[in-house]
């Protein structure tokens, strides 16, 4: 495996070609391999699926690059940049060295990523002194970002538009550098974990999603080849050595190919009409299908594009791009997909190409390639299992249609006497989603950068200054910075025009934006709930809640109470969509135990803030407000069954003792109201909404900001 990025030391790589399966993960990483216009790939899967190690043994089959002697940011000598800080350099010969594969790490700043510039230095001399970041080290290599979807989203963007554009720039207090920076882009992510919005899933030119194998005898070969791997990393290098120079062999001469391929007319009349079929938006999906289609060519050793090549094309850069919303899994209907290019095929056929076989010598499956990469067979599509959560989670038994109602009325006692289960109903359709109005937690945190709640941030409007803390230096405030040192000039012995500007000196301007918050809800889903046919409107306000927390980058985790107990039936994650889909599959039955609920809630949110103090939480509570079991130990004091409206007015107290910020929406309907939500939120120190006030176009008053029962307060 590699070493860290730039270190200069590596160990054996796990060869690319001992990789199991995953065709499509080869595919999409040779295609960029072969041409860089492609606009990388996104890995996306679950754990252990061999996305990280695919990608480090690529980085041994990449041809070495020419570099001009001695510049840091590993300029061509046959086409040196212009703008290279460390320039001009003049054409000529270079050295030839291997390409890079640089590493981003999660947790990494915006100044390792792009550079940063010396302020002192600038300030005291006058000079533009720049250390490079990880995108100078990148250029002419491959740029690897493991778990991109929990990268930051400023770092994201910026990351994104230097693959887009080839270059990079640098803004510091009017001290700016431009170089060149382009680089093979991959990242992997586990969409447990998160989803990246939907603009940055654009930006990557392919996508492809991995599961890991079901055949037991690719599995235990899997297994061996790890095991081989680990006990003698050179010799099982030494295995596939011929392999692996023959894939590179190829690499080569696909890329010395590529500029001779002819994509002609018919080839781009099919990718129009095909993105046009499946309404993506924008030209950058015809763009990339363009780019891949014609590498693909190159790596089947052909000049023309044909049909097979466009279709694989589709396959790889369509699916992640016909997502509507954070709900919905990528994935492409691959009869739809011949059905446009048969219907775009008719008047032109390509060269080479059999007029009895639009599709090619290698069928609609284009699995012309035999080992080493080639165009594999669609073993398992981008849209695999995609639909497996959904449709598990759709709460339709048997024969029930699509769009049938509940029940008017659940079997048993819809008030929850009796057994717990004799009232359960199917899972309710979750109504339409809306927009919703603002909910946000008061006071100024410090959590992690997100569009929720006030905090203090890296980015955002300047509000003021202070020392750097932990001796780093972040954004600099220029004029509190010239302020600090002005008064000691003539102590220090200035006698030029430059200041003498010291590490004390330094001020870091203070910045206000938005954080992300801990949204968790709490829904009842008890009979009182399903008994007035009020369930598939509550699941739509709390996907709209959910939908609202996804665009602000929110974590989220639900809490559900149903019979005897409250159940945590997502901890706390960054996925929103894994909650939307628990939700949909959400029976309803039986009593109503709100005060297990609210105690639940306590714990998980206990939990968290050990795990994560700075991120601040918001409570929303979903309820008709009823109380009609307990779901608690009896008291022992009184030998009894517990009064359950007591029970929850103290374990609502706990709420408004720690200072949590809550919001209670109220699902009571008809035309006699008991008011139990308000009593609810008023033990919670927070705020109730109805159903009809919590739509962002009513005119029932606006929700701006959830008060806690202390007023403002910050972050711990």
């Amino acid at each position: 495996m590699t070493s860290p990025a730039g270190a200069g030391t590596t160990t054996a790589h796990f060869p690319f070609t001992a990789v199991v399966g995953q065709d499509d993960l080869r595919l999409a990483l040779l295609l960029n391999a072969v041409s860089s216009r492609v606009g990388g790939v996104l890995v996306r899967g679950e754990k252990g699926t061999a996305k990280s190690t695919a990608v480090r043994a690529l980085s041994a089959l990449v041809p070495e690059v020419p570099v001009v002697p001695g510049c840091r940011f590993s300029c061509d000598p046959a086409a040196p940049d212009p703008h290279c800080p460390d320039g001009p350099h003049e054409a000529g010969a270079g050295l030839a060295r291997a390409a890079r594969m640089v590493e981003l790490p999660v947790g990494a700043s915006e100044d390792r990523l792009v550079g940063a510039l010396d302020i002192e230095r600038a300030l005291s001399e006058g000079v533009k002194s720049f250390e490079p970041g990880l995108l100078a080290d990148a250029h002419r290599g491959i740029l690897y970002v493991d778990e991109v979807n929990l990268l930051h989203d400023h770092l994201v963007d910026l990351l994104l538009d230097a693959a887009a554009m080839g270059s990079s720039y640098v803004e510091r207090e009017g001290v700016s550098v431009r170089h060149a920076s382009r680089f093979l882009l991959v990242g992997t992510m586990n969409p447990e974990e998160g989803e990246l919005r939907p603009q940055l899933l654009d930006r990557f030119g392919l996508t492809v999603e991995v599961t890991a194998s079901r055949e037991t005898d690719q599995r235990v070969e899997v297994v061996k080849r790890r095991i081989a791997y680990e006990d003698d990393p050179a010799g099982f290098a030494a295995r596939f050595a011929e392999e692996e120079d023959a894939l590179r062999a190829r690499i080569g001469a696909a890329r010395a190919l590529l500029p001779r391929v002819r994509l002609g007319d018919a080839a781009l009349r099919q990718i129009a009409a095909t993105c046009a079929a499946f309404e993506v938006d924008g030209m950058r999906a015809d763009i990339v299908m363009a780019r891949t289609a014609t590498a693909l060519a190159a790596w089947e050793g052909r000049e023309d594009v044909l049909a097979q090549d466009v279709r694989q094309a589709a396959l790889l850069a369509l699916p992640h791009r016909r997502r509507r919303n954070p709900f919905d899994a990528p994935g492409l209907d691959e009869d739809k997909l011949d059905e446009a290019l048969e219907r775009s095929a008719g008047q032109d056929q390509e060269p080479g190409q059999d007029p009895e076989d639009p599709d090619g010598p290698d069928g609609p499956d284009g699995g012309g390639g035999g080992g080493g990469g080639g165009v594999p067979p669609r073993g398992q599509g981008p849209d695999a299992g995609s639909g497996e959560s959904r449709d598990a989670g759709s709460g339709e038994s048997p024969g029930e249609e699509s769009g049938a109602p509940a029940s008017p009325e659940p079997s048993g006692d819809a008030e929850g006497k009796g057994p717990a289960g004799a009232a359960d109903q199917p899972a309710a359709r979750a109504s339409e989603p809306f927009r919703t109005k603002t909910l946000s937690v008061p006071g100024l945190g410090e959590g992690a950068a997100g569009r929720r709640s006030r905090a203090r941030t890296e980015h955002g409007r300047t509000t003021g200054a202070r020392r750097p803390r932990g001796g780093t230096l972040g954004k600099l405030h220029l004029a509190a910075t010239v302020r600090a040192a002005a008064p000691h000039q003539r102590a220090r012995g200035r006698s030029g025009a430059g200041l003498i500007v010291r590490r004390d000196d330094l001020r870091q301007a203070t910045r206000e934006g938005r954080e992300g918050n801990l949204v968790l809800f709490v829904v009842d889903a008890s009979g009182s709930m399903a008994a007035r046919q009020r369930m598939g409107a509550v699941k739509g306000a709390v996907l709209s809640l959910l939908l609202d927390a996804y665009q602000r980058r929110d974590k989220v985790g639900l809490v559900t109470f149903r019979g005897r107990e409250a159940t945590l039936a997502l901890p706390p994650t960054s996925s929103v969509d894994a909650a939307a889909a628990r939700l949909e599959s959400l029976p309803t039955g039986g009593r109503t135990p709100l005060a297990a609920g609210l105690l639940k809630a306590h714990e998980v949110l206990r939990v968290e803030r050990l795990r994560d103090p700075s991120r601040r939480a918001l409570l929303v509570v979903v309820t008709d407000g009823r109380a009609t079991g307990a779901g608690v130990a009896r008291s022992a004091s009184a030998g009894g069954a517990p009064d359950p409206v007591a029970l929850s007015a103290r374990a609502a107290r706990l709420h408004a003792a720690e200072g949590v910020a809550s919001v209670v929406v109220d699902c009571e309907s008809g035309p006699v109201r008991l008011g139990l939500a308000g009593t609810l939120a008023r033990e919670l120190g927070g705020t109730a909404v109805t159903l009809d006030e919590l739509r962002a176009d009513s005119i029932a008053g606006l929700v701006r900001e959830v008060q806690g029962p202390r007023g403002p307060r910050r972050a711990a």
